[in-house]
């Protein structure tokens, strides 16, 4: 049972280990790692649905981040278990989503971050705005929390 409560309810997740690589000289994990841990979990969270690089390749498309901001709200240290949380959200069928992110600290139940991504779907070989293809959009809302 968790001493926190997630942002929304049914969260992908992804349990982090922080390591001594990804804290910086202020003793705390650097604020890049959190950047990489989200791209993780969105790849992973995606894939789970059956949307892999490989099917994106095949439609020409991707969804590229265009916006991302972040709360700091605690610090996390080199040895901390983390579990990071992500929910795909305002997903338009056409051509923008959002995403959502929470990173919890178990041990003691806190929110260290809070995080919001905006994307917008792209033609991979022109890397201009283009709308999402049929194929894609089934498993986007498949992933979605507003479904």
């Amino acid at each position: 049972m968790s001493d926190w409560q997630w942002r929304l309810p049914a969260p992908f997740t992804m349990t982090i280990g922080v390591a001594e690589q990804d804290v910086d000289r202020l003793g705390h994990a650097n604020n890049t790692i959190y950047l990489q841990w989200m791209e993780e979990i969105s790849w992973a969270h995606i894939e789970s649905v059956g949307l892999t690089w490989e099917l994106q390749e095949e439609l020409g498309r991707a969804m590229a981040i265009v916006r991302t901001e972040i709360d700091y709200k605690a610090a996390a240290l080199a040895g901390d278990e983390l579990i990071l949380g992500t929910w795909l959200i305002e997903f338009d069928g056409k051509l923008r989503s959002g995403r959502l992110f929470q990173l919890v600290r178990p041990s003691d139940g806190r929110t260290l971050v809070e995080a919001e991504s905006r994307h917008v779907c792209i033609d991979t070989a022109t890397q201009r705005p283009a709308r999402i293809p049929q194929p894609m959009a089934d498993l986007l809302k498949k992933a979605s929390h507003d479904q």
